[in-house]
């Protein structure tokens, strides 16, 4: 695994940077509204009835701002999306999702990130997954050759990089941090659990036998399996780019598996139709 203070001089440490700062700013922006109150959320729903807030704007808009000077494409849940014939020729991209687990805000569980992944030839280089309500951080990607995490207080400043850099601990944490029992942990989906879900974790369950079923929202699911605090995300449910290009380069960086299901192919990026397929996110048992 690479010390985290290599990525400074790494080629892509002012892009880590870049997407470190706009997920802090975001953050805080999403901040603003959550602790403003209902009232000012200003929820509306979207084509497909998923909800949209004042915090999902803003997000967005700073997001748009702080990576803007560095000329590459991107590609956000809440903004305009180009037709694939214009995508297609972009080689490097962000995926954004400015607020991930926009029901997980409403219902103030705490559970929402802000998720930017920089993708190269379909494949993510590196993520950053941020949970404000927490202070929750995430940086990782294989191409940064490992993954980290660090806590920040929610009402202290807003955190640089370098502050970052000083906290994070590698992932997988170790098993003294973590303090698990024997049993198998599966970590699910509370807004979107499937039936085939379900099936999946019964034969599990017949697998491996004693298995505890956890429920998270939004890409923290993934950051989970990274931590080694769960051993297996199914997601047998749709979902789009944006909700796991972040997710999935840290749960990579930390040696973990995101694979569709069940074909067993890595997810890819910037496709002409931009849902993923079923996936399955583990380590090799």
């Amino acid at each position: 695994m690479t010390n985290i203070r290599d990525i400074d001089s790494s080629p892509l440490g002012l892009l880590v940077t870049k997407a470190f700062t706009a997920a802090v700013a975001a953050g805080w922006q999403i901040l603003d509204v959550y602790d403003a109150g209902e009232a000012g959320w200003e929820v509306t729903h979207k084509a497909d009835n998923s909800p949209l807030t004042l915090a999902d704007r803003r997000a967005h808009e700073v997001i748009v701002r702080c990576l803007a000077s560095t000329d590459i494409y991107i590609l956000s849940e809440e903004g305009s999306h180009a037709p694939y014939a214009e995508r297609c020729r972009h080689e490097r991209l962000w995926v954004v999702d400015p607020l991930d687990g926009t029901k997980e805000f409403i219902r103030r569980t705490d559970e929402f990130t802000v998720n930017i992944a920089l993708v190269e030839a379909g494949r993510p280089l590196f993520g950053v997954v941020f949970a404000p309500a927490t202070g929750v951080m995430f940086v990782g990607g294989a191409a940064l050759g490992g993954a980290w995490t660090a806590t920040f207080l929610t009402d202290a400043l807003q955190p640089d990089f370098a502050t970052f850099q000083l906290l994070a601990r590698p992932l997988p944490l170790p098993a003294r941090v973590i303090k698990r029992s024997a049993e198998k942990v599966v970590v699910a989906s509370r807004s979107h659990l499937s039936p085939e879900t379900e099936q999946f974790v019964e034969d599990y369950r017949r697998r491996y036998g004693a298995v505890r079923l956890v429920s998270a929202g939004s890409s923290l699911k993934l950051c989970l399996v990274a931590s080694g605090e769960a051993d297996v995300y199914p997601r047998l449910a749709p979902t789009m780019e944006w909700d796991t290009a972040a997710g999935q380069a840290v749960a990579e960086g930390a040696g973990a598996r995101v694979l569709a299901y069940p074909e067993g192919t890595p997810l890819t990026y910037n496709k002409p139709d931009l849902h993923n397929p079923w996936f399955v996110v583990d380590r090799v048992q």
